[in-house]
């Protein structure tokens, strides 16, 4: 059998190994360790490639900035950071049409600037905003709806878990992957903010028919301060980076020591639940670290196998434009979402297409933010849209199914695919900041 077969086979099983219920790292680690072993006929070498891809995939310096970034975020949704952003965006937007809900869409946006993870938005605002709006008069269908769709923002606005990812998979700058986030992010919280307006004027059926103001009136002192400590923190963060102040890795740092200054400044942070950030963080790193570790595995037997040059002969040979073959690779990636949740797809389909898209000239920091708004549509599509299953299990009420859920998401998903087709369109969106 020939290397390129081998490779071929590696890949359907870890396919058909993920379909059947095994976890995402355990099937690549697996696939490429088997695979790497027939191709070199020696099981001591394959154990030595893959227990140096292992210390390679995490040994560096700059892989501090998931678990810091991470432990920020943490403390920021635990010292009530994400409370104060929901009655700040919701007194500047209460007298709009629809308001409560852009209000929302708001809050996920200011959130999404300090925390970077979706899923953490989507407890937060699931507790925080549903209630309220039901209450209001929004039906459950679109209360639901509005949380899973603007807890995408998350994952874009910077700073992003996804973005780091990116940039460690592809050597890229986490900063300028930054940078570039911002322009996308906030056109697609704009577009959510629009569409939310655009859907209770003409569509109150699907938003509620009889929907009161919020009562959440702040005087200016209220305003500040519950929106100065989250503003500062941003500022901190993201202004420390693009000033060339401190790197991405110093930036988590500081962050986090502003965020847990704040939060024991304001007595909502306490002993307690400081532990339970720091086990929480321990959690989400130490699954980070083994999805990276199998994503370096994967990447050195797909280099092993010819693979992805092989792939790269046939996207050549078919003549396919940069446009074309970024267009399938979009429909590719959002077909992945419908089964994988984000990181899986970013791992498996990231080490596959890069050495695809380099030869052909595509900007990989444009290519980055492309790769995150497509794997982002997946979390809200059946059946394993992630950020679903995250707001049933925050919410507990019967009353709201998980089909609710998704036909509630799904308009946001429509708008998804608009702000998608704009940075695709005009790249300039994300590469405007940098210059290019």
């Amino acid at each position: 059998m020939t290397d390129f077969a081998v490779g071929v086979v590696a890949l359907g099983s870890m396919g058909v190994l993920i379909l059947f219920g095994l976890y995402v790292p355990i099937a690549l680690i697996l696939c490429s360790f088997v695979g790497v072993w027939v191709m070199m006929d020696s099981v001591v070498l394959a154990s030595r490639m893959l227990g140096l891809a292992a210390n390679d995939a995490i040994s560096g310096y700059f892989f501090g900035v998931v678990p810091l970034f991470v432990l920020m975020g943490f403390v920021v949704s635990q010292s009530g950071m994400g409370r104060d952003a929901f009655d700040v965006a919701n007194a500047m937007f209460r007298r709009i049409r629809g308001g409560l809900g852009v209000g929302t869409i708001g809050a996920n946006t200011i959130f999404a600037a300090i925390t970077g993870i979706s899923i953490a938005s989507a407890a937060v605002f699931t507790r925080l905003a549903v209630p309220e709006m039901r209450r209001h008069g929004y039906t459950p269908r679109f209360a639901v709806g509005v949380v899973a769709g603007s807890s995408v923002l998350g994952m874009l606005i910077p700073p992003s878990l996804l973005l780091i990812l990116f940039g460690l998979l592809t050597e890229q700058s986490v900063g300028d992957l930054f940078l570039a986030g911002i322009g996308p992010g906030l056109l697609l919280a704009l577009l959510f903010g629009i569409g939310t307006v655009l859907m209770a004027t003409f569509l109150p059926g699907f938003v509620g028919r009889n929907l009161s103001e919020g009562e959440n009136d702040l005087g200016a002192r209220d305003l500040l301060l519950k929106g100065g400590p989250i503003t500062l923190l941003i500022l901190l963060v993201l202004g420390g980076i693009y000033g060339g102040v401190f790197s991405p890795v110093e930036a988590g740092a500081i962050g986090t020591l502003g965020a847990l200054a704040i939060g024991f400044a304001r007595g909502t942070l306490t002993l307690s639940g400081l532990w339970e950030v720091l086990v929480e963080t321990g959690l989400v790193t130490a699954s980070v670290c083994f999805l990276i570790i199998a994503a370096q595995m994967y990447s050195r037997m797909l280099a092993f196998s010819g693979v992805p040059g092989a792939f790269g002969g046939m996207v050549a040979a078919a003549d396919l434009t940069a446009i074309a073959f970024i267009l399938l690779y979009v429909l590719i990636v959002i077909l992945f979402g419908m089964i994988l949740d984000s990181s899986s797809i970013m791992l498996i389909v990231v080490p596959l297409m890069l050495p695809i898209v380099q030869p052909m000239g595509i900007d990989l920091i444009w290519f980055g933010i492309v790769t995150v708004i497509a794997v982002e549509i997946g979390l809200l599509t059946p059946p394993f849209g992630i950020s679903v299953y995250v707001i049933k299990s925050t919410l507990d009420d019967a009353e709201i199914s998980l089909t609710d859920i998704f036909l509630g998401a799904a308009p946001f998903a429509l708008m998804m695919l608009v702000c998608l087709g704009a940075v695709i369109a005009v790249p300039e969106i994300a590469t405007g900041l940098l210059g290019r």
